[in-house]
């Protein structure tokens, strides 16, 4: 392969893996790839042909890009920047614009130049975006043609200027293009890369997981985030949680430490909790109110004090992008670690954070999950406190039929536990599940309870907690997610849109507690599970790498840092108790046996043991006697100077053998080298470029102790043939 050729593969390549690094982020559509990938297949075959457009004309095209792309992100003409909420995504879009036009103009080495900036822009805009393992590949593959296509540029550019300083300032020479315009090294070029590579890679690691992290975790692919119309927020209308539930992006994962994941009991996470309902919409009756909590040591945010350390679970989450500053967690966060600036517990003991909520988080949760006994709650008949009136509240219109309903059910409950029970019973076992929008009008509750008689989760919480307050029994609804699918080979739940949750808390005033109820069938409460077959368990190994990626690559900060330095420590810990553990075995062991051949347990025992020490002993100085005679017979053979003799003389006899043919020819064309000339310096004298080409491979595989290819002979042959016929 000639070196123009491999210049410019390499340089489609930089281009390639820079679009790639765009395309498993996410935010690269399937059209606007198509177009690309037939773009540059097609500049490919129109580079140095009459049919690329000039440099003055890109130029325009380039100017005009950025105003055409704002015009149609603001009024929406042709639909490129629909889906751009956030500048990345638009910037990724003008970057690739801008590439294409430069693909299909006549390039200079500075549009080349260009064209390696702008890939290098967007592997760096998808390293903030990215949260796909496949990312790695692709900068892997980038740096690898990179630094090819760097190198070979640098080789194109310093060819003319050595052959003119090789043959005195005289850059048409033939020298000069016999030398650099013939062949080029592609093989050893491809090795220094991969060399390069390994050698930027094994630098790099130590340093990305020694150096501290600060900020947060990139944008994500999905620019967009989730729609706030999931419920996260301060109002959510019923009807929103039916339309996602059927919805496979993934929200979060969570990591439970100390458990295998199957042994921790139904669990949901909390998002949000609202106590104002108005026949159609929950919301929040106290917007602004909370309490606002600081970092401490460590960066941990103390919430409250557990009852019992036993009774906390600690859960590491990794969140997703999502239009909410909530934090999801388990019922009753007591510390929260993790990169934040403050925390805020609203009045419903919602916890959100300060920031945007568009970007990737992990953070650590320590919960106390211990709730009252059922006795203890059957016995909390004290009456509620005015601050408690407002989740009593009901609609100024209300449909009668409900209250009466609430009554019949609950009439032989005499307490508020076994009244909650009762209604929740009653919803699970008469009322259907389904994910389809039915019920509506005026009071769709009504309507969901006396005429459909099915819904999806926010219309059994909604029943259940307008009942029970109808009854004079505190409650609330909360809306987040169920606990989503257990994968094993990560060790993490992972948590989809489809999880999406409503359930009712209940308060009990004696006891200071909100206990969870969930009235909405077996059916709407369990995630659906991969499939068993092989192409599930594929989906789970592809999850596993995704969380190992967006631990320690994606969202690794200094609270990962310090997990992943407590994990070496511990290990070698271990590794150090392991080795004393042994010692100590050993030398008891021995202690033992010594006592035994001292005659401690009887003069048979002794000689046993004794027989048994002289047996190892001799196992011990046998295999020692026989590595040494090993060692001596190798040595002796000469088998280590043989084996480096042929490796670096093995093409001894053909050097000598062509280099000396080349001798006789010159020879008898009167040519004889000087006593005091080189070989290069008696090849460069004679002005004939086949005599420096053939000393240049001389000196290479003699002194450089490279051998010759089978391609490399053939040209030597050719040249010999062509100074045997000059004159």
């Amino acid at each position: 392969m000639s070196l123009d050729i491999f210049f410019k593969l390499n340089s489609f390549l930089v281009i390639l893996a820079g679009f790639l690094s765009l395309l498993v982020s996410g935010d690269v559509g399937f059209v606007i790839s198509s177009l690309f990938i037939a773009l540059l297949i097609s500049s490919w075959y129109l580079e140095e042909t009459r049919w690329q457009i000039s440099e003055r004309i890109g130029t325009v095209l380039i100017f005009l890009v950025a105003p055409l792309f704002y015009i149609d992100w603001k009024y929406q003409i042709i639909g490129f920047g629909k889906d751009a909420i956030i500048v990345t995504n638009v910037l990724g879009k003008i970057i690739l614009l801008i590439m294409a036009i430069k693909l299909l103009q006549k390039k200079s080495d500075r549009d080349w130049i260009f064209l390696y900036l702008l890939s290098f822009f967007e592997v760096l805009l998808a390293a903030g975006m990215s949260i796909s393992p496949l990312y790695l590949a692709s900068l892997v593959l980038y740096l690898l043609v990179t630094i090819c296509a760097v190198v070979t540029f640098e080789i194109r550019k310093s060819s003319p200027l050595i052959g003119e300083k090789i043959n005195g300032g005289n850059s048409n020479s033939n020298i000069k293009s016999s030398i650099f315009a013939k062949k080029t090294p592609i093989s050893k070029l491809l090795l220094t890369a991969f060399t390069m590579l390994v050698l930027i890679v094994t630098l790099a690691t130590p340093l990305f997981f020694a150096l501290p992290r600060v900020g947060g975790a990139g944008f994500g692919g999905n620019s967009n985030g989730i729609s706030s119309f999931m419920g996260f927020s301060d109002s959510v209308k019923l009807g929103a949680i039916g339309r996602l539930e059927q919805n496979n992006q993934i929200v979060m994962r969570v990591r439970l430490d100390k458990t295998n994941g199957k042994d921790s009991g139904l669990m949901r996470w909390r998002g949000v909790a609202l106590d104002t309902f108005d026949n159609k919409t929950w919301s929040k009756s106290k917007i602004g109110h909370g309490e606002i909590f600081v970092k401490g040591e460590r960066d941990f945010f103390q919430l409250d004090y557990p009852s019992s350390s036993e009774n906390l679970t600690i859960q590491t989450i990794y969140l997703e992008p999502m239009d909410t500053s909530a934090l999801f967690v388990l019922s009753t966060p007591v510390v929260i670690q993790g990169n934040f600036q403050i925390l805020k517990k609203d009045s419903e003991n919602a916890i959100s954070f300060s920031g945007s909520g568009f970007e990737r988080l992990s953070y650590k949760v320590y919960s106390d999950r211990s709730l009252p006994g059922y006795e203890k709650l059957k016995a909390d008949n004290k009456n509620y406190s005015s601050e408690a009136e407002r989740y009593l509240q009901l609609p100024s219109e209300f449909d009668e039929r409900i209250s009466q309903l609430a009554r019949q059910i609950t009439e032989k409950a005499n307490n508020r536990y076994d009244k909650a029970k009762a209604v929740e019973n009653y919803l699970q076992n008469n009322f259907g599940y389904t994910l389809e929008l039915k019920s509506g009008g005026e009071e769709p509750l009504a309507d969901f309870l006396f005429n459909i008689r099915e819904g999806h989760c926010e219309y059994f919480a909604t029943a259940m907690a307008v009942m029970l307050r109808t009854q004079g029994i505190a409650t609330r609804v909360v809306n987040g997610f169920q606990q989503g699918e257990y994968n094993e080979t990560a060790d993490v739940f992972v948590v989809k849109q489809r999880d999406a949750h409503s359930w009712v808390e209940v308060y009990f005033p004696k006891e200071n507690a909100w206990i969870p109820f969930d009235p909405t069938p077996f059916a709407g409460q369990t995630s659906e599970t991969s499939s068993p077959s092989v192409f599930g368990k594929f989906n789970k190994y592809i999850e596993a790498l995704e969380t190992f990626w967006i631990q320690y690559f994606v969202s690794y900060d200094n609270q990962e840092q310090r997990s992943l330095f407590r994990s070496v420590k511990n290990s070698f810990s271990e590794y150090q108790t392991e080795i004393s553990v042994w010692l100590t075995e050993t030398q008891y062991r021995f202690s033992d046996w010594w006592r035994e051949v001292r005659g401690d347990k009887g003069f048979q025992t002794s000689l046993t043991a004794l027989l048994y020490g002289i047996r190892n002993l001799g196992a011990v100085i046998l295999s020692i006697l026989l590595f040494i005679w090993l060692y001596r017979k190798v040595i002796k053979l000469g088998v280590w100077q043989k084996l480096s003799f042929w490796l670096k003389h093995k093409n001894e006899t053909t050097i000598i053998e062509f280099y000396e043919r080349m001798q006789k020819v010159l020879a008898s064309k009167g040519f004889q080298r000087e006593p005091h000339q080189t070989p290069l310096e008696f090849a460069f004298a004679l002005q004939m470029p086949e005599a420096v080409r053939i000393t240049e491979k001389y000196n290479r595989v003699r002194f450089g102790e490279k051998n010759l290819s089978n391609d490399e002979a053939k040209e030597i042959e050719n040249w010999l043939n062509d100074l045997a016929v000059n004159k």
